[in-house]
């Protein structure tokens, strides 16, 4: 009956309460618990509203959404929480925007999809620890390369000595950021080993041949531990490997990949196919047969190998078992 929509910000949540179509107010707060918990209360004075038949919906903005989630989670409340560009999406043509309109816009999208909501589902504590620590994980590499790679660059033109007090200077700091990232790894695999579902699903996912802990981590976090998602194909899709037609008419254009991806996860499972084509018989001759006799693109190709080990980590863990070879499915 109840839909209220949130326009997330890092110092202010939006909100906009419609009854079915009819929008009742909108309310600006801070983005704290205090003022989210008294917003709470406001909502539950309303005369006919109960947190058991509202939906609160709004973007995904990352750990913006903390303090909501935790409050709505306590209350036990029907949460949705999209992506921006699939709300948008939904509604058509729209100009203009203010964090007041936004707001609405989130609860017409609510009232929109109340049929078959896509209700939230808090990740473990584990889960978002694991995100976290990975995420930092990429930022301390990401510095090292800012500072490593100009060291490396520069030595063909600049003296010598110019070069070598430059890499003194900044040997200190390297060293730490390496002693940094090495420990934030020791952390994420002490947490995976103690963690008896995630020890077994992480053994299961690197058993396949060229599938590294990175990318099996990223893939625990991104399924949520296969959790939001058990098929394959839709595993391809969110990232960026399912080609998909592009035809109009007497209009036939070449199938593509979409550019709506999660592009890191695409970049990982490239480095994982680029390997599995080196060090992988069964791919390597896969990949020599369609460049070589049928003429295939080389980056289509791989692109096929990236979906075949795809089906190759979602069969392994869907049937819980290691990955093998000359696996033989029993019959009875």
């Amino acid at each position: 009956m109840f839909f209220i929509g949130t326009d997330v910000s890092r110092d202010t949540l939006d909100h906009a309460v419609m009854q079915g179509s009819t929008l009742l107010f909108h309310r600006q707060i801070e983005n704290e618990p205090e003022a989210i918990q008294a917003f709470i209360a406001e909502l539950k004075a309303i005369s006919g509203f109960r947190i058991a038949n509202a939906v609160f919906c709004m973007e995904s903005t990352g750990y913006y959404c903390n303090h909501l989630l935790d409050r709505l989670q306590k209350c036990k409340a029907h949460v949705v929480v999209e992506g921006a560009k699939k709300i948008r999406n939904t509604l058509g043509n729209i100009r203009g925007k203010n964090d007041k309109v936004d707001a609405i816009r989130i609860a017409e999208y609510a009232y929109r999809s109340r049929e078959a909501p896509n209700l939230w589902q808090p990740k473990r504590p584990v889960i978002q620890q694991l995100s976290q620590l990975n995420t930092l994980r990429d930022r301390l590499i990401g510095v090292q390369k800012v500072l490593r790679v100009p060291l490396r660059e520069q030595l063909g033109f600049i003296k010598r000595k110019i070069a070598d007090q430059t890499a003194l200077l900044n040997s200190r700091s390297l060293d730490a950021i390496v002693s940094d990232i090495a420990e934030v790894e020791a952390t994420i695999a002490g947490l995976i080993e103690a963690d008896e579902r995630l020890s077994r699903l992480m053994k299961i996912i690197t058993s396949v041949h060229a599938v590294g802990p990175v990318t099996a981590l990223n893939i625990l976090i991104c399924t949520n531990e296969f959790k939001h998602i058990r098929d394959p194909k839709k595993f391809a899709c969110y990232a960026g490997v399912a080609p998909f037609l592009n035809e109009s008419g007497k209009f036939k254009g070449k199938a593509r990949v979409s550019h709506m991806a999660n592009k890191k996860m695409k970049a990982l499972l490239h480095m994982c196919a680029f390997n599995a084509r080196r060090y992988d018989t069964d791919l390597c001759q896969y990949f020599e047969r369609k460049t070589v006799r049928e003429g295939k693109s080389k980056m289509s190709v791989l692109n096929a190998i990236r979906y075949k080990l795809i089906l190759r980590i979602f069969a392994c863990v869907n049937q819980d078992r290691y990955y093998e070879k000359e696996y033989r499915r029993l019959t009875c």
